[in-house]
């Protein structure tokens, strides 16, 4: 398996004013409820506005000295990692989720943003215009990727990368974990990229979106996935710790933020927060 990379970076404005609590163990968790908006490209070569609202938690002494400089509004800037966390739900059915943790978290001042450095939504709530919501991940598919086109012709190829991070408990045992990441690459990008195959490691950069549907019992469902803006194939040499086979599938970024606007976003009355 690939050396996982697992990066996450975001910067935008706090929806609400976040709350500290703790575990029974005494372990202090603060959620932050991020929002901001990306510039993309649309079909019609229009830069657009899109709305990101994402949940980051911060762990330990880090989130008791956030608690007081935070507040509704509060623009921040999030180095972070992606979590990937299963579990079995009170129906018996397996549940899983992506959540971002925090490994660093800075309150950002003001700067030349323009004169309207938010926009606010439907609910109220404040989001940052000049956003970031970027991450990069190595690691190795999971399954073959899936090509496929929508109503409106533009190709969109699906893959799952599986992230491998490697740590140190508190005892000081060396431990291992893997995080599934499903991401959508999009027209040139999604044809170039529709032979990679069950095992091949890839450098994957994109930012980080919500999905949601409705299941077969009328309950709302929420994933995390990430748009991919360049793929690269990961061939075989000295410290790479790759191990590709097949450096012809090597494929460059195309056109980074082209989307489907209408068919990739859910409403702001959608999002879990």
């Amino acid at each position: 398996m690939a050396r996982g990379l697992n990066n996450v970076y975001l910067a935008g404005t706090l929806t609400q004013a976040p709350e500290l609590r703790y575990t029974p163990g005494g372990l202090a968790i603060l959620e932050l409820n991020l929002a901001g908006n990306d510039h993309v490209v649309g079909d019609d070569d229009k830069m657009r506005e899109l709305a990101w609202y994402h949940r980051v938690t911060v762990f330990g002494a880090q989130g008791e000295s956030l608690v007081n400089q935070l507040e509704a509004g509060t623009p921040v800037f999030v180095d972070g990692r992606l979590n990937y966390r299963s579990w079995e739900s009170q129906d018996g059915q397996r549940r899983a989720a992506l959540d971002v943790v925090a490994q660093r978290v800075e309150v950002l001042g003001a700067s030349a943003r323009g004169a309207e450095p938010t926009v606010t939504d439907a609910r109220g709530q404040q989001r940052l215009r000049n956003a970031l919501n970027e991450v990069l991940i190595i690691g190795n598919l999971t399954r073959d990727a899936e090509l496929r086109y929508t109503p409106s012709g533009s190709a969109v190829t699906r893959f799952s990368v599986a992230v491998n991070e490697r740590f140190r408990d508190r005892g000081g045992n060396d431990q291992e974990r893997t995080h599934y990441v499903d991401v959508n690459v999009w027209r040139e990008l999604a044809e170039a990229t529709a032979e990679l195959a069950k095992g091949d490691p890839v450098f994957v950069v994109g930012r980080l979106v919500n999905d949601s549907w409705t299941d077969r019992d009328g309950n709302r469902r929420f994933t995390t996935r990430l748009e991919g803006s360049r793929v690269e194939f990961l061939t075989r040499g000295p410290g790479s710790g790759g191990a590709g086979t097949r450096p012809e599938k090597v494929s460059q970024g195309a056109q980074a933020g082209q989307l489907d606007i209408d068919e990739e976003f859910p409403p702001e009355e959608d999002l879990p927060f």
